[in-house]
């Protein structure tokens, strides 16, 4: 399911991008995943979901994600259309429910700029920018990226369970 490598347009964001900035809490309430991505980002830039494309990556400063543990906020942008975020840091539990939802993601401290196309190679841990060079991020475990290549954990311990099955029959 995971696209290698993954290429797209830049939105970038500053250090410490909260979850309630992402998905603001005034939607929690619903799980309609349209909602959530007619706000995503919301909090920080009100036209975002109207601007953001399929494909498009985030690109943040340190610690985005942090704030609440709620994984409406990497729902919130897998549902608009976000094909992966690249930051310098990532709060731990957004980055393990963006894993576990199957959103790629990648720690990189990167030099672009907002609209800049960028590649993001997952396997070899690293980000190229047009016209700026390569830069090397941090490679995630083999088992994140099964992980990702499943579709994410709900998918993967399926696809475990199933070869599992298999196995003993």
């Amino acid at each position: 399911m995971m696209e290698n490598p993954i290429k797209g347009r830049v939105w970038k964001f500053g250090n410490d991008i909260d979850t309630d900035v992402i998905i603001p809490g005034k939607y929690l309430r619903t799980k309609d995943m349209q909602v959530f991505a007619a706000h995503a980002m919301e909090g920080i830039d009100p036209g975002f979901s109207k601007k953001a494309k399929p494909g498009d990556i985030i690109v943040a400063g340190d610690n985005f994600g942090c704030g609440s543990s709620r994984e409406q906020a990497p729902l919130a942008l897998k549902h608009a259309g976000i094909a992966c975020i690249v930051a310098k840091s990532f709060a731990r539990i957004f980055f393990r429910n963006a894993i576990n939802i199957g959103l790629p993601l990648m720690e990189a401290d990167i030099e672009c700029e907002e609209g800049d196309q960028i590649e993001v190679d997952l396997l070899k841990g690293e980000v190229k920018v047009s016209g700026k060079g390569v830069f090397r991020g941090n490679k995630l475990p083999d088992f994140l990226l099964d992980m990702l290549t499943d579709g994410g954990l709900v998918a993967h311990r399926k696809k475990v369970r199933d070869q599992e099955k298999e196995e003993s029959a």
